[in-house]
């Protein structure tokens, strides 16, 4: 298709852009067909600068009503050129690496320049190789534009991956595992920005969620071997893609659109909430490569627990997921071993900075729940090791301490410490004190440590009522168990309080000042309040009110 074929109709004459535009394309055309590289690349860079200047200048004048015809008029002519029956493969082959990202720079202008913009990527799709189109799509998603709003960017190019997946002729695994990553990895950095209104998120998510229900579509058609490779994928990605879109106002929207896709993955929320059937997916997707790794992101596990929270704030999650949250809750209830892998799992939405309160809330009146009633009488320091937990416990009590700290939700705090002290008790005493004792030395609230402090003075009280217990009983004297159950009496809690009251670093002790007496956010939660109240020869006394 050469400039002499090229009729120019009447608007172009009145519209001086439209007019530049087609003498560009009509100058690629040319330079492409006649072979002459460096030419073609210097018409294609001027196709792009051209295009990218209309862009920008639109962008920056979103009220400017002329601009935007403009936009929708340039988008419908690039539209129409590459329509043409008569243009040859090479000038689109050569168009579709630069061209796509171009015109999705023009998708938030409008709803129409949108709708034109994936019509381009979807006549590339359609006309160019599935495997190169991945590639390019792919490498335009991880180079979004600044001058554009990120979220309208991708929309379009993320639409024509999932058209690409479905065009895919073979090794559709493989292609589709490429390209997972892309986008998870752009829909986090959107999620994570709070300047985009609810239509621009909802626009994307709803792309997004089209990719797992094509995903899906591609793996039914598949042998078992693949098809197995390929659900364990979709199950990493929607977790993902679950733990972003619960940061946005509409996220029940998606949330159950999303739970549909579970049982499909092989998962359940027994196993998301343990973490054993990510591990399981995650084995089959990874297999020997550890390079392909970074598919499993921390999200896969915020994600994770978030699927089961949100069944317990709303019910059709849990129907769409055709799953019974009741009988999820009671076996967790009577088993310890998977209590600590749900405690653990739980530590990714305490300590998430981008989710709103409301979902630590339902985590912990989760937990409330896993922790209701005497628990404590199932402990067996023997069977139940809980030396491999000790990390995640850790992590996740830390998580709660500074949902106690920091939370402005009276209610959320008092439960917040109920369920600090059920947890506890819920680790054996072989532990426990070790559990506490990193609480008290890696928190930077003299508060908290006076409220951690007076956890273990209430274990010390514990323990001594056992020792006389066990004086005046002679059957629990002859237990050895039982009389070396004193771990809280021993050394190591003179060391823990020397630590305290002089720090391995330096320092005046972590222990209340004054000023914490007046920070109820902090310390109302509590049955006690530690203060410092100065004596008669200088120094300092430190009591429970």
């Amino acid at each position: 298709m050469s400039a002499e074929k090229t009729e120019l109709d009447g608007s172009s004459f009145a519209n001086p852009l439209l007019l530049q535009l087609q003498q560009t394309l009509t100058s690629c055309s040319k330079s492409i067909v006649d072979g002459d590289l460096s030419q073609s690349q210097t018409s294609v860079s001027e196709l792009v600068n051209f295009l990218d200047s209309v862009s920008d200048a639109t962008v920056s004048e979103p009220e400017n009503e002329v601009a935007k015809a403009n936009a929708l008029a340039i988008l419908s002519e690039i539209y129409n050129f590459l329509c043409s029956p008569s243009l040859d493969q090479e000038i689109i082959d050569a168009l579709s690496f630069e061209l796509p990202k171009s015109v999705s720079k023009f998708s938030g202008v409008s709803p129409e320049c949108l709708e034109i913009a994936d019509r381009i990527i979807d006549r590339f799709i359609k006309t160019c190789s599935p495997r190169d189109m991945l590639s390019i799509l792919c490498e335009a998603l991880d180079s979004p534009n600044k001058t554009v709003k990120a979220a309208a960017y991708v929309s379009p190019l993320i639409g024509g991956l999932s058209e690409v997946f479905l065009a895919t002729r073979r090794r559709h695994f493989e292609q589709i595992k490429v390209a997972v990553p892309v986008i998870v990895k752009v829909v986090k950095a959107i999620s994570s920005e709070s300047d985009y209104e609810d239509t621009e998120l909802e626009t994307l998510f709803d792309r997004v969620v089209k990719i797992a229900h094509c995903i899906r579509a591609v793996s039914t058609k598949l042998e078992d071997g693949v098809n197995e490779k390929l659900r364990a994928l979709l199950g990493l990605y929607v977790l993902q893609i679950s733990a972003m879109v619960s940061v946005s106002p509409t996220h029940l929207l998606f949330a159950s659109r999303l739970a549909c896709f579970l049982p499909y993955c092989g998962v359940s929320y027994l196993g998301l909430i343990t973490g054993s059937d990510i591990d399981t997916i995650s084995r089959i997707v990874i297999g020997e490569d550890e390079d392909d790794c970074m598919i499993l992101s921390s999200h896969v596990y915020l994600g994770a627990s978030l699927s089961v929270i949100w069944a317990q704030m709303h019910d059709e999650v849990a129907r769409a997921a055709k799953e019974d949250l009741s009988a999820v809750k009671t076996e967790l209830k009577n088993n310890q071993m998977k209590r600590w892998q749900a405690i653990g799992m739980l530590k990714h939405i305490f300590s998430s900075v981008d989710l709103p309160w409301k979902f630590k809330r339902y985590a912990v009146d989760f937990l409330l729940c896993i922790t209701s009633g005497d628990i404590s009488k199932d402990l067996d320091d023997e069977h139940n090791d809980c030396s491999l937990y000790m990390t995640s416990l850790f992590s996740a009590l830390q998580a709660v301490t500074m949902i106690i700290i920091y939370t402005s939700d009276t209610v959320l705090r008092k439960n917040a410490f109920e369920v600090l002290k059920r947890v506890l008790a819920d680790i054996p005493d072989s532990q426990r004190f070790d559990i506490l004792k990193a609480l008290i030395t890696n928190s930077d609230s003299s508060s908290m440590a006076a409220i951690l402090l007076d956890l273990v003075r209430g274990e010390m009280h514990r323990e001594s009522t056992l020792r006389t217990l066990i004086g005046e009983n002679e059957v629990l004297k002859a237990d050895n168990k039982a009389c070396q159950n004193t771990l809280f009496w021993s050394t190591s809690i003179l060391e823990l309080i020397e630590s305290v009251l002089r720090p391995v670093k330096g320092g005046p002790p972590i222990l209340p000042e004054n000023g914490d007496v007046e920070k109820p956010t902090t310390l109302e939660c509590c049955p006690r309040i530690i203060c410092r109240r100065p004596t008669m020869n200088g120094s300092y006394l430190f009591e429970c009110l």
